[in-house]
């Protein structure tokens, strides 16, 4: 059975609108002031948590520029590019996370990180942070999984190319070294990925199945998969931020600008207040409309003994007669009264 989780004070589940993470990721460009900017334009959005990615090209691969080292998919975001200048590029330097996560703070928001092996653990537990985030190109590092989980704080795993038996490995690792609050997200590791590749259904399914919170890594263009997914029951949202996609990056693309994470706040709330309860017949401000329902009405003007036919009896709006299911039982009763055109029928007015 699942339990209450809180990161930094905040509740992530389904009585909680979904948590929304900016993820800054290699859009600073190389600029610690631009960084800053992200984190404040973030932070204006109202978007709860603000991550960025700890490592160093050295942690991530080899320096070279050759066969798999280099990347030669003319599709790919980064073709031309080694994978060692690509990480070098999009790094966000050991030095700056203390000053991005102080002034994720001061904003009121929830900073953390992914890191990558467990030297970046060691570095992020002494800067305090409140969780930690597990890529999914790294979903089935378990010894990292395990050094995360170590930490007993919560840990947000991208299950993006996993299959069930992986995932089942990870999850596995997870708990087993003390991780009591997880949460998988379903991903599309494409960059940026289609509505189509996306699959929300996965998640109801991943929920039951891992017995844990899920949510989404969304990399598709818009708001609508998000929204779609909070629908499905996804209780943490992540996109990519940046503060705008005309001033390039290695993740640009498919990042999103300020109106549009304003809009994705709005949105996934909107859509998360609207699943409310399973609920039939009127609801308490649904009440006065029920007076516009057709029901039964007398249509013309009738005597005493007259016979209630298809011709003086119609179902009309408002909603004061008898309702309209009544109509074959009516018919050919005979009133005991004189009654005008527009008299609501009742079972007062027979016998």
């Amino acid at each position: 059975m699942r339990h209450e989780i809180r990161i930094s004070g905040r509740l992530i589940g389904a009585s909680a609108p979904p948590f929304v993470i900016a993820e800054m990721s290699g859009n600073h460009n190389q600029s610690l002031k631009r960084a800053l900017e992200i984190v404040d334009e973030a932070a204006k959005t109202g978007a709860h948590a603000l991550k960025i990615q700890t490592y160093t090209p050295d942690t991530m691969t080899l320096d070279l520029d050759v066969r798999e080292f280099h990347i030669d998919d003319p599709k790919s975001l980064w073709a031309g590019s080694s994978l060692f200048k690509l990480y070098e590029k999009a790094q966000t330097p050991y030095e700056w996370h203390q000053a991005i996560f102080q002034r994720a703070r001061h904003h009121g928001m929830i900073p953390f990180s992914t890191p990558f092996d467990a030297g970046a653990v060691d570095f992020l537990e002494e800067l305090g942070v409140s969780c930690y985030k597990i890529a999914s190109f790294e979903n089935t590092d378990l010894d990292l999984i395990r050094r995360v989980s170590a930490t007993k704080k919560p840990v947000i795993i991208s299950t993006g190319m996993a299959s069930i038996s992986e995932l089942g490995d990870t999850v596995n690792a997870a708990r087993d070294a003390g991780c009591e609050d997880l949460i998988l997200l379903k991903c599309t590791s494409t960059y940026p990925a289609t509505p189509e590749n996306s699959n929300l259904l996965t998640i109801p399914h991943m929920r039951e199945l891992f017995d844990c919170e899920v949510g989404l890594s969304d990399h598709t263009l818009g708001v609508g998969v998000s929204v779609a997914s909070v629908a499905l029951g996804a209780t943490v949202i992540e996109k990519h931020f940046t503060l705008n996609r005309a001033d390039g990056g290695v993740d640009s693309v498919f990042s999103m600008e300020p109106s549009e994470m304003k809009q994705l706040i709005v949105e996934t709330e909107r859509a998360w207040a609207a699943l409310g309860r399973v609920s039939y017949g009127p609801i308490k401000d649904e009440l006065k409309s029920l007076q516009f329902r057709r029901t039964l009405y007398v249509t013309k003007n009738l005597k005493s003994g007259d016979v209630l036919t298809k011709d003086n009896v119609r179902a009309i709006r408002p909603g004061k007669g008898l309702p309209i299911k009544y109509l074959p039982i009516v018919i050919g009763k005979k009133i005991n009264q004189d009654i005008e055109i527009g008299t609501p029928l009742s079972w007062k007015l027979f016998g």
